[in-house]
Formats: structure tokens, sequence, C-alpha cells
């Protein structure tokens, strides 16, 4: 994997960070840079920590400055590399009650119902694709708010996982979907590989109702202008048939 960070900065002190490799379609972490401290939200792939701590000094900090790590879910490729970055430092890892327990390794998540057009992409799983377990020290609920940026307003979005989390920050105008939602060839779609698709579009609905303008996807290019109402517009072009193969992750 390379280690030139690809940042955006999406909204002011939020930066988009792709994650390369070919193994997910257009991975996501996101990096809030203030000044009490960096946090991260998602940690990429197991192998993602040097990647992150390029990206990190890149935007003029260091590992010793990350304070905070917010999990959106707990599939290997948000939460991966999360174990490792908790050895930088005093570091606290947030997640969704109900991912706690996968994330800490304790139980398996829940396996993804994959219709046949995505099984076209991949293979129905017969693991739940968990990354190194990372312990959690603090679980939130729909409507927790985190102190960042001003207040990050915590909405539980099942569907993906059933503990899945999306992020508003009001103060910045902008969302932070994980998986629920996503960009692919300039569309922005409803999520792929869920528990529960049609709580995912539940989900997806609760997102555009923050009325944000900007969103950050767990995977693909970020919306800068109108986000919530392309969120609300979002197609669903794996629901059924098959469709052209890539890798959403």
């Amino acid at each position: 994997m390379a280690h030139t960070p690809n940042l955006l900065e999406i909204s002011p002190s939020l930066f988009q960070l792709r994650i390369a490799g070919e193994h997910a379609h257009a991975l996501n972490s996101f990096i809030l840079v203030e000044d009490s401290g960096v946090s991260l939200i998602d940690t990429g792939w197991p192998d993602s920590a040097t990647l992150i701590e390029s990206a990190v000094n890149a935007l003029g900090r260091t590992r010793n400055d990350v304070t905070r790590i917010i999990l959106t879910h707990f599939h290997e490729d948000h939460a991966g590399s999360a174990a490792a970055i908790t050895e930088w430092g005093d570091i606290q890892v947030i997640a969704g009650a109900p991912e706690a327990s996968a994330i800490r390794g304790n139980e398996p998540g829940p396996l993804a119902q994959l219709t046949p057009a995505e099984i076209t992409i991949h293979a129905q799983p017969t693991v739940p694709p968990a990354g190194p377990a990372c312990r959690v020290d603090l679980t939130v609920v729909d409507g927790s708010v985190i102190n960042i940026a001003g207040g990050a307003h915590v909405l539980l979005t099942p569907g993906h996982t059933q503990g899945s989390i999306a992020l508003h920050l009001p103060a910045l105008d902008t969302v932070l979907t994980g998986d629920t939602v996503a960009e692919f060839g300039g569309e922005v779609i409803l999520g792929v590989f869920n528990v529960n698709r049609a709580e995912t579009r539940r989900s997806a609905n609760r997102i555009a109702a923050t009325g944000a303008s900007i969103a950050g996807f767990g995977h693909g290019e970020a919306v800068l202008h109108a986000a919530s109402a392309r969120i609300a517009a979002a197609t669903d072009p794996f629901a059924e048939e098959p469709a052209t193969a890539v890798i959403l992750g």
C-alpha cells in the first residue's frame, strides 16, 4: 500500500483521506484537526496506520496529537487499524453501543445478506469481516453528542450493520455517513452489503433529514454541495439485478 496521503479538505479542519488499495471502492478515513487534538473517524484496513500517520503529519500534527478514534462500524476496512493506532498514546475509542462487542472481539458481528447483483461483485460472506480486536472506551447511542467540531451529533443508522452510526456536524454543515450511503460513478447510492436493506434505506433518509450541505462517505467522493438532497434521492443500483463488477466494500 502506498503511504503518500491523498487528502481533501471537505469542510474547515475536516479532511477526507483516501485509503488506497484495490480491495474496496474508494475507501475513506476522515481526520478532524482542532487545537484540542486530532480526531480520526474510521481507520481503514489493518495496515493503514502508517498512511494515517503520514496524513496527520502532512496536516502539521503528529501521532501524539491524536486523542480520539470514532468508528462508524466494526468492519475491517473501517476499524482495521484502530487497535494499532491506540498504541500511539492516550487515545479514546468511541463506537455505537451495538457495535462495541464485535469491535472488542467478544462476539462476531452479523453477516450481510447480499442481493444477486451484489454477489456478482463480492461472494456472500460466511464470516463477519471484523478487524483486529480493539478496546472501546465510550459507547454512544442515537442522540449522543461528541465534543468535537462544536458538537458531533450521533445518528444510529442500522441496516449496513446493526449498530452503524453517522455523525452530523452542524457547525461544519457536514454529515459523515459511514457505509449507509456511498458515492459511485458520480452518483449517490444506497450503501451495499447490508444486514437489512430496508433499514439501510430508512437510515439514509434520517441522514438526509439533517439538511447538511456536505457529506463524506465511507466509500466514494465527498459531496460538497446539496448533499442532503442527493442522499434523499440516492439510487439503489445493486438492489436486485447483476451489475458491473466493482468492489464497493
